[in-house]
């Protein structure tokens, strides 16, 4: 079979700006340190007399960060995130910290977000692991609560991650079982994939699938398929962090005909979902532009393919720009976006029946009047509901 024939067919109608922000949004993948307001960057320097950021002008310090991760430069990419660590090391900064991702999220259209952070990396300030959770948790309470009295609904849950270059993995998670009913929903192992295979934490693992705990892993962005072979065969990953060189086990001859790969067709057929964060891909070199990025490959090839963030500071993204990219590269509307929500619904680590009510509840009306809005033709602003939140 072609290529052609297998693509389903895409929406007739172009989303504004507005409309894609107004409409639910699921987001799987998006770091908690890579996330933060730049004024707050500031205040919490200030507070704790750190003084090495580049500027403390708010909008010169949200270009900083975009142009360093976009320098091509790992020294300068890796630095932003040490401004960002510097700034969470207490109990209030981290409460802060989740509290405005949530009602930010929440401000952007997101109905339901699994937020990561590696515990580990905020332990300077003297609190313990378990402290770091607690309080990170509490803070996504209170976002989720500031952000409905502003009549915007979300949920976060929070998935604990583990450093591959580090030794703690086991203690991290024994941490994402142990608070497993008090809001962290699942485990990744993130940092550099180069020369820091996920197998090493093989111990980790074992427990956690023995704990019938939910496991997603950074897999398949700077090294090949075979780092998603390990993830999902070897460590039992149940979705794929970046994951978008899957491609390198995919063949589309000169006729057009595609050929699927065992692993390729594994991931597929077992609807492993691919966590694509496209703005993030291009910094890190694993696409050169979004035309050539294959998150539209991979969604017509029937891949269980999610859209994110990874980190909206960094970046410089929410998820209404990482859609508006693709909207205006591959001419999506609001079918697509509803799939990709649709996608990441059914992959969330909820229970079955909280996922089924996301999605019956929440996201198909929003799109259902998203639609009706759009047969309508009503401009932004008049008398039309927005499709809920």
């Amino acid at each position: 079979m072609t290529l052609s024939d297998k693509l389903p067919p895409q929406s007739t109608h172009a989303l504004d700006q507005e409309r894609i922000r107004r409409a639910p949004k699921v987001l799987l993948h998006d770091h908690l340190d890579g996330g933060l307001r730049p004024e707050t960057i500031i205040e919490l320097a200030a507070a704790i007399g750190y003084q090495d950021l580049p500027t403390t002008d708010p909008a010169a310090l949200a270009v900083w960060f975009r142009d360093a991760a976009d320098s091509g430069s790992l020294e300068r990419y890796l630095e932003t995130f040490a401004h960002t660590c510097a700034v969470m090391q207490t109990g209030e900064a981290l409460f802060r910290i989740a509290a405005e991702c949530a009602e930010d999220l929440a401000a952007d259209g997101v109905v339901y977000a699994e937020v990561r952070y590696a515990p580990e990396q905020h332990l300077a300030g003297g609190l313990t692991l378990d402290e770091v959770v607690d309080v990170v948790n509490a803070g996504f309470r209170a976002g989720e609560r500031r952000a409905a009295e502003a009549g915007r609904r979300i949920r976060v849950g929070t998935l604990l991650c583990a450093m591959r270059h580090a030794d703690r993995a086991v203690e991290i998670a024994e941490l994402a079982v142990a608070h497993r009913d008090r809001g962290v929903v699942g485990f990744d192992i993130a940092g550099g994939e180069i020369g820091n295979p996920a197998a090493r934490h093989a111990e980790a693992f074992n427990y956690l699938r023995s704990q019938g705990a939910r496991v997603t892993i950074h897999a398949g962005e700077a090294v090949g398929a075979e780092s998603i072979h390990e993830a999902v065969l070897r460590c039992g990953a149940h979705r794929i962090g970046h994951g978008v060189r899957i491609t390198d086990d995919i063949t589309i001859g000169a006729d057009g005909r595609v050929t699927l790969g065992r692993l390729a067709s594994y991931v597929r057929d077992q609807r492993i979902a691919l966590e694509v964060c496209p703005t993030s891909n291009l910094q890190t070199g694993a696409a050169t532009g979004y035309a050539e990025h294959p998150i539209d490959l991979l969604r017509r090839l029937g891949f269980r393919v999610c859209l994110n963030t990874d980190n909206r500071l960094v970046s410089g993204t929410s998820m209404t720009q990482e859609f508006q990219h693709l909207r205006d590269t591959f001419g999506y509307g609001t079918a697509e976006l509803e799939e990709f929500t649709v996608h990441a619904a059914k992959a969330a680590f909820l229970p079955f029946d909280e996922r089924t009510a996301l999605i019956n509840e929440v996201i198909r009306p929003g799109y259902a009047q998203l639609r009706a809005w759009e047969l309508s033709r009503v401009p932004v602003g008049e008398t039309a509901a927005a499709p809920a939140a």
